[in-house]
């Protein structure tokens, strides 16, 4: 029997850089990341996924790589790397890392020598153009930054593509050589224990954009087959987690109920709820979790409020992305590529902990695997001085400490610098002071993720959204093996109230609620505070 333990998972992400610095050198590294697991064990954390740490430029945080097969010198070495993975191996955490192969950096050896022969049997390993193509600003993904998808090369008297900045060339993945290159890539890291890859760029990776070729191409989500075959056969329990900014009619090309994509990113779904936060009633979010298709299969959504790129809104009309804008970020250096916001979950609610929690409780809630950026369980917040999507990736704040506990270098050494100033500083949010406190942020978000563990119904179950007549209530029903649960989101600022009719009730025992109760008779009136949520446990204990 296949070992599905995604269905349950807690995933949190963490840019090892940015988290902890353990040889004092500004930067953060493997070491320090292994030394601070017992914070994400604290947590409920049984999954970490890292952004990348290959040997790279860094010229857009370590996603333009130029080397796959090693690790970035200032972050460790490969040994490093095995110690923190048997660290996450003893507290029963499983690790991902990001598979980034829709392009590498121009600095690559195999761009090197594509780009200075035209012979090169590296030549096309890339997308080449002899002539200037006829709309070279076609497809931009960073409107205001990059200029083209198309750069003339000197070196090389051509033309080649690169969907993301000019820095990052595309991979021609249409060329098989370069399949075989990419799961040889992930053959290696899953022999140095990973538990599977969140691919990124999935649309961009499997389309043949810019490719001239006689051969018939055939159906480009055949490539994810051929990516998840090969993963069951080196490690049948690893998963694929795509980014893919998709609608949900696309969804099953992707998933093939699961025998592609194990879970995909709900970018639908997250850009709804942010719409209801806005106007604080549950319809946008009701209607996108109405409309979503079920994977099928062994497939899974992901849910997640922030992740390390900018809030993407780009499927809202103009109108309810100028909606989200006016509620969590009026001032246009907060906004970002005419589609988004680059700030994090805590200042978007100008750190008001009774809506965060409630966010939170939502997101754990949710049908799918939660997904937490690091730093977002303490309450941290952005830096703006810093560019584009730069702002959300400042240190991770362990102490009040000089640079917050994350490095013992000079401030000008660091990384990235330290939130020092403001409500957001690490001398009022950090994670030492929250852990010794009971009634902090951190520990209301910790016995979250503890009820969200327990409640293997929202992970593996069937999930209905129940009507009580009220637009500004969220009520999910889950259940899985004879077990359900039921939970309560108020997304207005004034008490709410609400009846379950469902004969098959008898009680309800309270799991978690932002005001402690006693059982309540399966017919009872259920109160939600402001902002308020509620989880209930059917009938009960779970057995």
């Amino acid at each position: 029997m296949a070992n599905l333990w995604y269905k349950n998972a807690i995933i949190y992400c963490v840019d090892v850089k940015s988290f902890m610095d353990a040889d004092g050198d500004g930067t953060g590294d493997f070491t320090g990341l292994a030394d601070r697991l017992d914070h994400l064990e604290r947590l409920g954390v049984t999954c970490i996924w890292l952004n990348p740490f290959y040997p790279s430029p860094r010229q857009d945080n370590g996603y333009d790589i130029s080397d796959y097969y090693g690790i970035d010198p200032a972050l460790g070495t490969l040994g490093d790397f095995v110690e923190f993975m048997q660290a996450a191996r003893d507290r029963g955490m499983r690790v991902i890392i990001d598979l980034v192969v829709n392009h590498t950096s121009d600095q690559h050896p195999w761009f090197q020598a594509s780009r200075a022969d035209p012979n090169s049997p590296y030549r096309d390993w890339y997308v080449w153009r002899d002539e200037k193509p006829d709309n070279i600003t076609e497809g931009i993904v960073f409107p205001g930054v990059q200029k083209a998808t198309w750069t003339y090369d000197r070196t090389a008297k051509a033309w080649y593509m690169h969907r993301f900045y000019k820095f990052q060339p595309d991979l021609n993945t249409t060329n098989p050589i370069v399949r075989q290159e990419i799961l040889k890539i992930m053959g290696f890291w899953l022999a140095l224990g990973v538990s599977g890859f969140r691919v990124d760029a999935v649309p961009f990776l499997i389309e043949p954009r810019g490719v001239q070729t006689d051969k018939p191409l055939g159906d480009p989500h055949a490539m994810l087959t051929e990516i998840h075959d090969f993963l069951s056969w080196r490690k049948a329990e690893a998963i694929l987690l795509a980014e893919a900014n998709i609608s949900y009619e696309e969804a099953p090309e992707y998933f093939a109920a699961g025998d592609r994509m194990t879970m995909v990113f709900d970018f639908v779904g997250n850009q709804q709820l942010f719409l209801s936060l806005a106007r604080k009633t549950a319809s946008p979010l009701r209607r996108a979790l109405a409309a979503r298709p079920e994977p099928e299969g062994m497939g899974q959504w992901a849910v997640f409020l922030r992740n390390h790129d900018e809030l993407n809104l780009g499927n809202l009309t103009e109108q309810e992305r100028g909606e989200c804008f006016a509620a969590f970020g009026p001032d246009p250096d907060m906004q970002i590529y005419d589609r988004g916001l680059r700030r994090r979950l805590a200042s978007m609610f100008d750190g008001d902990e009774t809506r965060l929690k409630m966010a939170f409780s939502l997101l754990l809630a949710l049908p799918g695997t939660p997904v937490i950026w690091y730093g977002d369980e303490i309450g941290m917040g952005e830096n703006l001085a810093l560019p584009e999507r730069e702002a959300v990736r400042t240190p991770m704040q362990w102490s009040p400490r000089h640079n917050g506990g994350f490095s013992e270098a000079p401030q000008e050494q660091l990384v990235r610098p330290a939130v020092d100033k403001g409500k957001f500083s690490y001398h009022q949010i950090n994670a030492a002071m929250q852990t010794q406190h009971r009634d902090s942020f951190f520990h209301a978000i910790a016995d979250m993720v503890s009820a969200r563990r327990s409640s293997p119904e929202i992970g593996w179950g069937g999930v209905d959204v129940i009507d009580v007549g009220d637009d500004e209530l969220l009520v999910l029903s889950s259940s899985w093996r004879g077990n359900r649960i039921v939970t309560g989101h108020n997304f207005t600022g004034k008490p709410k109230s609400f009846h379950l009719a469902d004969e098959g009730i008898d009680e309800l025992m309270p799991m978690l609620t932002d005001s402690p109760t006693g059982p309540i008779p399966g017919d009872g009136e259920i109160a939600l505070s402001a902002y308020g949520y509620c989880w209930l446990r059917c009938n009960g204990e779970r057995r």
